[in-house]
């Protein structure tokens, strides 16, 4: 890894039959991720509503963990949409880039990549991608459920 250039901590991609603007408009409410997510207790939003380049938020996690995130992009990409926020963990600033891909009329593609940099980034990045991770794996299904449902 070169000075400044982010380390890739963790990536997982999945399909979801719905269509991208339904799966977009489903997680663009990240108030109400604690439905799927069962690890966070609770994400505060401002402004509140729906996502703008301004946004900036709070999440709570159920074993007390608090942290902030700031948007980063917000944006059209080729093929789709994409949001990306930054946030802080001991040192490392974490990056969440938040892809979704349209693979055809109803079905798309999410993609959940996370960097990290900072001092630390080596060690702890990798301490909290491999927590970040066992939440991710047991939250993805369902997702999938309560959008395709």
């Amino acid at each position: 890894m070169s000075k400044g250039e982010p380390l890739r901590l963790l990536e997982r991609r999945f399909t979801v039959d719905v269509a991208m603007e339904q799966a977009w408009t489903h997680l663009e409410r990240v108030e109400e991720w604690p439905s799927w997510a069962r690890h966070i207790r609770s994400i505060r939003l401002s402004p509140p509503g729906a996502l703008t380049a301004d946004t900036s938020g709070v999440i709570r996690l159920t074993n007390g963990v608090r942290s902030t995130f700031r948007m980063e992009a917000l944006e059209e990409i080729e093929g789709g949409r994409r949001w990306s926020w930054a946030g802080p963990f001991l040192g490392v600033t974490v990056h969440y880039d938040h892809r979704f891909t349209r693979l055809g009329p109803a079905r798309t593609e999410i993609a959940f990549v996370l960097d990290g940099e900072g001092f630390g980034v080596g060690l702890l990045g990798r301490v909290f991608a491999r927590i970040y991770a066992r939440n991710l794996d047991r939250a993805i299904p369902n997702l999938i459920e309560e959008l395709e449902a």
